[in-house]
């Protein structure tokens, strides 16, 4: 089931809309608008990792891109029991000549900030990226 809605916006914003919409890589307005939406409230609510408490409990993906030699550090941090990984990929990217590991995992912000800080310091971790799981009071899981 699917509601209308609609709403105001100034003049610029309106003649700007669909550029945004398709700049940003979105063929429907409404996806759109949904996505900026949960978005925006999502990171009121919450805000980026370097700015939430110490203790929130987050989950989400690290990826890691490196060259060998850092494993033993990526080990470290799997079995640490900072951050409970409940899932673990490696890949070996042809195109661009790196490794690149992805962690699912959950914890507290500040065990991600500290595993982040770890890894952007190691040499041959060529970049590092956390994506939070949106936060939802219901669901499929």
């Amino acid at each position: 089931m699917s509601k209308v809605i609609s709403f105001s916006s100034d003049d610029s914003f309106a003649e700007n809309l669909e550029h945004l919409i398709t700049s940003s890589g979105y063929q429907n307005r409404s996806r759109f608008l949904r996505d900026a939406a949960l978005h925006f409230a999502e990171m009121q609510r919450r805000g980026e990792l370097r700015d939430m408490d110490d203790e929130e409990i987050i989950e989400g993906h690290l990826v890691i891109y490196y060259q060998h030699g850092v494993e033993a550090k990526l080990l470290e941090i799997r079995h640490s029991h900072e951050l409970d990984i409940s899932s673990y990929n490696h890949s070996c990217l042809s195109h661009s000549h790196t490794c690149v590991d992805v962690f699912h995992a959950v914890g507290k912000a500040v065990n991600f900030r500290n595993a982040i800080d770890l890894l952007r310091n190691t040499p041959s971790v060529d970049k590092v990226s956390f994506i939070s799981a949106p936060m939802r009071d219901e669901g499929c899981c």
